[in-house]
C-alpha cells in the first residue's frame, strides 16, 4: 500500500497491479503503518484515517491541525509525530499522539519545538527524528527523552529499525544506534539530501 498527495491511496496484492481507493479527503498523506489488524495513515492538517482492509477508510478525530509526518505501531500502540502547520511566537512544542486502537488519540508532551519527521519502533523503544539533528526516544510512547545525535543536520529522511540497529538519514547524514540512545555518524559519501531509509531481511 502507498499513500501520497491529494488524498491518494493505492493498494496492491502483488506490488505489480495497483488500485486507487477512495480516501474521502484531499489532504496530503505523509505516513502509513499497520498494526493490530488496522491500517493507519496520517498527514496534512491533523488528518488521520483508519482501515481494516486498506479499501474502506474512516476519518478519525486527531484533535489537532498540525501536520502529521510519520506514524508507527509497536508494543500495542500507534504513535504519530508532527511539525507545526504555522510558525507562531512564542514557539510551542510539536505534538505527539498515541492510540491503542487507532480511533481515540491522546496528545503527549514531546519536549521539543523542532519538527519531527519520522518514527519507528524496535527493541522495546520508540525513536523519532527531526530538524536540527533532533532525536527523541520513549519506551512507552508517552514520556519522551531527547538524545544527543552529534549533528545539527535535519533528519528528514526518517528512521528505521532492523537487524538490531536503528538507522536515520537526512542532509548527507547517516547515523546508527543499537539502542536509540547513543548514535554514531557514518560516512554517506554524499552531501545530497537522503529522504528515506528501510530494512529488509
Amino acid at each position: 500500500m502507498t499513500v501520497g498527495l491529494g488524498g491518494t491511496i493505492l493498494t496492491s496484492s502483488d506490488g505489480i497491479t495497483w488500485t486507487e481507493r477512495t480516501s474521502g479527503v484531499s489532504n496530503f498523506f505523509n505516513g502509513i503503518t499497520y498494526g493490530n489488524g488496522l491500517f493507519v495513515t496520517v498527514g496534512q492538517l491533523g488528518i488521520i484515517l483508519t482501515s481494516p482492509d486498506g479499501i474502506t477508510w474512516t476519518e478519525r478525530t486527531s484533535g489537532t491541525s498540525e501536520h502529521h509526518n510519520g506514524v508507527t505501531f509497536g508494543n500495542g500502540l500507534f504513535v504519530t509525530v508532527s511539525s507545526k502547520s504555522t510558525f507562531k511566537f512564542p514557539l510551542t512544542e510539536v505534538i505527539i499522539l498515541t492510540s491503542s486502537d487507532g480511533i481515540s488519540w491522546t496528545e503527549r508532551t514531546s519536549g521539543t519545538y523542532r519538527h519531527l519527521h519520522g518514527i519507528t519502533y524496535g527493541n522495546g523503544t520508540f525513536v523519532t527524528v527531526g530538524f536540527s539533528g533532533t532525536i527523541l526516544t520513549s519506551s512507552d510512547g508517552i514520556s519522551w527523552t531527547e538524545r544527543t545525535s552529534g549533528t545539527s543536520n535535519h533528519l528528514y529522511g526518517g528512521v528505521t529499525y532492523g537487524n538490531g540497529l536503528f538507522v536515520t538519514v537526512g542532509g548527507g547524514t547517516i547515523l546508527t544506534s543499537s539502542d536509540g540512545i547513543s548514535w554514531t555518524a557514518r560516512t554517506s559519501g554524499t552531501s545530497n539530501n537522503l529522504n528515506g531509509v528501510t530494512y529488509s531481511q
